[in-house]
Formats: C-alpha cells, structure tokens, sequence
C-alpha cells in the first residue's frame, strides 16, 4: 500500500515528537500527518523513565533556574498536567504522580540563598512553602535523622502537586489521543514504527524521507526531534555546520525508601549540570533513585554502541570544539566534577564517593544501602556552537525557513514537549498556512495559562 504526501512527517517518536504529533491532529485542520520512529515502541530511548528523572519541572526546586526561565517552564508543566488530568482516571495514574517536592539547603550560605528565592519566586508558586527543620523533620524525616544539630537547614517545596511523570506512557497517550483526533476528522495519520531513516533530501518543494522497510515517505515539511541524531541528520544536509555535540550520559544509584518525595539540592552556579537529588521512581517499588552523574560518553544511545560512529560525525572535532572544552576544564569546580564523575563509573569506588554526596540529603545512609542502578540513566545532547566556542545550554532548534526544523532537547525536554511542540506547530503554519484552533489548545491544555507570545515563537529563518 503507498504512504500519501504528509502535510507534516516527524522524525523520532520520543515525548517531543509525539507531543507534536498529538498537537497537529488534534489542533490543526491538516489533511495527512505522520511519525517514523526506528523502534518497535514510542519513547523507550531517552524519554524512558529508566533514562531520565521522571521529573516535571516547574522551575520552582531547580535553583538554575531564573524568574523569567521558571514562568517558561511552569507554563510548559501546566500543559502537561493539563492534559494528562483529562484523562480516565485509570490512564491518567500511569502517567503522572503525585509526590512531595523541595530544595534543600544546608549550611548558611545556602539556607540564605533559599529565603531570598522563595520571597523572589513565592508569587509565581503561591502553593510553595518555607520550611523550616521541623517542617521538614516532618515531611522527610530522613533528611533530619542523623544531622548535626547545629548545621542549619532549610527548604522550600510543596505538597500537594503532580511531581512525577512516567514519558513512555505519556507519550503512548499522545499517539492514542491524536489518533481518536484524526479519525474524528478523517486525517490521514501514519505511526511507522521500526522504521529507520537513512537520508533527508530536499526535492524541490518536498522532502524526501529514505527508509529501508517503507521505501522513500515524503512530506511538505519536516520536524526532527531525534535527541543527537537530529544534529546528525542537520549536518547530512548542510545545516548547522557551526554546531558541534558533545553527548552527557547520567547514571544513577538506588537506596532503600529513605524519601517519600523529590528532594533536590542547590545547584552550584559554576557548573552546567544538574545538582544531586532523590526521587520516588515510578518504574521500581521500595526504592528511592540518586542522581544523576554526568560523564561525557562517545555514545548517542547511552546502550547502542552502534552509535559511536555517528558520534565522531557531530562531534565534527576541530580547534574550536578544543576550546570550548578547555575554557570549561579551566573552571577548577568544573574540573574536579568532571575526574570525580569519571570515578563514578568505576565499581566498588563509585557507590563510596556518591555516598558523600547524599549523605548531603539522607546523612544517615550507609554505604551498604547505595548500589549502582545498573542499566538506568540516559544520554543527553549537549551542543557546542563553534563560533563563540562554548556550550548551548537548554534546548536548541536550527530552523532554516526552508521547511525542516531539527530540535535537541535536553532537559527539561520532557516537561517542555508540548510548549516545543506549540512553537513547532507555529512554525509549521507559517510554512505551510494552515488553521490552528487556538481557543481549543487554551481551553484544553493552558487553563488560565498566557498564550505563547509571537516574540516567543521562534522566527522561520533562524539557525540556533
């Protein structure tokens, strides 16, 4: 049976590309759409909850985040509560859930910095609360237990919200829904699973989509949201030359329950990368999850070492992917993280250094209780812009107004996928013209939310 033109065809089938998917059949008056993902099953890379925090982040216990970044990403949250708390109950509890959460500070420094952020960001979450060590003795008495007295801690958290959020089954959700969307509407609506693809080529006003077991799929316009490989398939077409990658891959230990919710720490300003914290995990009963690491590896999928090869393609090493990398080895925090990082990966060794770092959160954990959680944790694509020689932090878009758009999201992508989606679906109508039912996605997925702004929205001829 042929495959029609696609009005719109996504490559990857993770969160963010289903979330576009579920976006365009429910929102958009389109004629065709499709999705083709190289597994058998959607979001079991690193939208898996073995490869990720299963954190909705909000912006509020993530201490790198500014006032203006945390309005972005609770806005982005909201959309995913939204739409999931829509749901039969039944589906809705295999998908998000709801645990305590916080950020803990020890120490005076800390402790001070927390009081100023909460009367800073208490108006943005009003359900956020101060609390001191006997408020927190009473909702996480692990984190009490064992401490000396005269250390003071504070923290600041909430209670009674969605924290937690399983993306697979998320995702599953948004290709049923959008399927139930396009049958309403008697939109063609292609899901090609274990459907690798080779090539992307431009043929005059189509693109043509290379597979091995589907033939060649076309499609009027393109979105890429394939983690590193979106970089890959970029660079195969000519785009984004001046972006390197540099993959992070984050591991993670188990203990006995010790939390009953999220605990985070307070970020250190000197380094890019995520600060220590515990979590319930939604995939395994009885244990709380510690971390992540961050470790630097040769690798797209953090278990495919097929992927090493496409690996040396976008990480394109050359003088300015050497001095992006040396001006951040001469950051003397960033250095000692990044050698104590390679020590993490090293057994017996790893589950002794990690044990100081959560003793910061549960100081009564013993080293018998920590062990290396075998087989978890993900491969995040970090980018290099090569002109400024230096990190891109957060999500990244090249976007060439030529009707392809490649996005990496790195965390929070999970959380933003369908506020990416959103500026997707945008830039695919400026393209293409098609009607969008705003009042629908305000009325289904904002809830008293602001709408994206056109400053907001990514312009069609920019190249991030």
């Amino acid at each position: 049976m042929s495959t029609p033109t696609y009005d719109v065809l996504i490559v990857g089938g993770g969160i963010s590309g289903t979330a576009l998917l579920y976006e365009l059949a429910r929102y958009t008056d389109l004629k065709a759409i499709g999705l083709v993902e190289k597994y058998d099953h959607v979001a079991i890379v690193n939208s898996h909850g073995r490869n990720n925090s299963q954190t909705i982040h909000c912006g509020d216990i993530e201490t790198n985040y500014t006032l203006e970044k945390a309005k972005v990403t609770k806005r982005t949250a909201g959309m995913v509560v939204n739409f999931a708390t829509k749901l039969a109950p039944e589906v809705r509890d295999k998908i998000v859930y709801k645990y305590p959460k916080m950020v803990l500070g020890v120490g005076e420094t800390e402790c001070e910095f927390l009081r100023e952020r909460y009367i800073r960001f208490k108006e943005l979450f009003p359900r956020m609360k101060l609390l001191e060590r006997d408020d927190i003795a009473e909702l996480e008495p692990k984190l009490v237990e064992g401490r000396r007295p005269e250390v003071p801690i504070v923290a600041m958290g909430s209670t009674d919200e969605y924290t937690a959020v399983n993306y697979t089954t998320l995702s599953e959700a948004f290709v049923e829904e959008g399927k139930k969307n396009a049958e309403e509407k008697g939109m063609t609506y292609d899901v090609h699973l274990s459907t690798a693809v080779e090539r992307i080529e431009k043929d005059g006003d189509l693109f043509k989509i290379k597979t091995p077991n589907k033939g060649t799929l076309t499609a009027r316009y393109v979105v890429v949201s394939a983690g590193g490989h979106s970089l890959l398939f970029a660079h195969q077409m000519g785009y984004g030359l001046d972006k390197s990658c540099l993959p992070m891959a984050g591991s993670f230990y188990f203990t006995p329950r010790v939390l009953n919710g999220k605990v985070y720490t307070v970020q250190n300003e000197n380094l890019p990368f995520a600060a220590v914290h515990g979590d319930p995990d939604v995939l395994v009963e009885g244990k709380t999850r510690f971390g992540p690491t961050a470790l630097m590896l040769p690798l797209l999928e953090r278990y495919n070492n097929k992927t090493f090869i496409e690996f040396l393609k976008v990480l394109r090493l050359d003088r300015s992917v050497i001095k992006a990398l040396w001006d951040l080895l001469k950051v003397r925090d960033i250095r000692r993280y990044i050698f104590r990082n390679f020590l993490f990966e090293v057994p017996w060794l790893r589950e002794r250094l990690f044990l100081k770092d959560i003793q910061k959160i549960v100081p009564s954990l013993t080293v018998k209780e920590v062990s290396f959680a075998k087989g978890f944790g993900g491969v995040r694509p970090q980018l290099i812009d090569k002109q400024q020689k230096k990190l891109v932090m957060g999500e990244a878009k090249i976007n060439p107004g030529t009707g392809i758009v490649f996005n990496m999201t790195p965390s929070p992508g999970g959380t933003s996928c369908l506020g990416n989606a959103e500026k997707d679906m945008y830039l695919a109508q400026e393209h293409l013209g098609f009607n969008i039912d705003k009042d629908a996605f305000e009325r289904d997925l904002l809830k008293g939310e602001v709408p994206l702004t056109d400053l907001e929205r990514p312009a069609a001829s920019s190249l991030m």
